[in-house]
């Protein structure tokens, strides 16, 4: 076998597998109805004397890209970091913040080109949603193009 074709078929391999990967998570943007439950010897994670147990929010104090379409439960005075990366020619719009029962917060610097990052303490009890886009396709003169964003959307809960 030569080496290309030794390196081609090994890229293949790993391609399979990251793609096998992928149909693995749950709420996947792909809209279908399947449900991913827990193994039933699992325990429900624990929650908050004050918060009611909700099977579709997770506690988080750091969110990323991934998280987009998450809702995640905070409690007054817990403290949520937002880190988007991107790049210059796909940079993130600033997170927006619509609702009550945040207040945004000191995120740090933001060093790259393209990142977006903020912070906010729960103050209140209520519902936050934050968002955020970026283009796409990378953005520049001379070459193809096309219209389409990508959006980050994350429903916070403070209870």
């Amino acid at each position: 076998m030569r080496p290309t074709t030794h390196r081609t078929a090994l890229a293949l391999a790993a391609l399979t597998l990251l793609l096998a990967g992928c149909g693995t998570e749950a709420g996947s943007e792909g809209g279908g109805s399947d449900t991913v439950s827990p193994p039933p010897s699992s325990s429900p994670p624990p929650s908050s004397p004050s918060a009611p147990p909700s099977p579709d929010c997770t506690s988080a104090s750091q969110l990323d890209a991934g998280d987009s379409g998450s809702t995640v439960c905070l409690a007054v005075g817990d403290t949520l970091r937002i880190s988007l990366d991107g790049t210059k020619s796909r940079p993130w719009k600033p997170v927006t913040a619509e609702g009550a029962g945040l207040e945004p917060t000191n995120s740090g610097i933001v060093l790259l080109p393209g990142d977006a990052s903020s912070a906010y303490k729960a103050v209140s009890a209520g519902q936050v949603l934050l968002s955020s886009q970026r283009p796409l396709c990378a953005t520049g003169t001379g070459g193809v193009s096309c219209k389409g964003i990508q959006e980050w959307r994350v429903t916070v809960v403070v209870t």
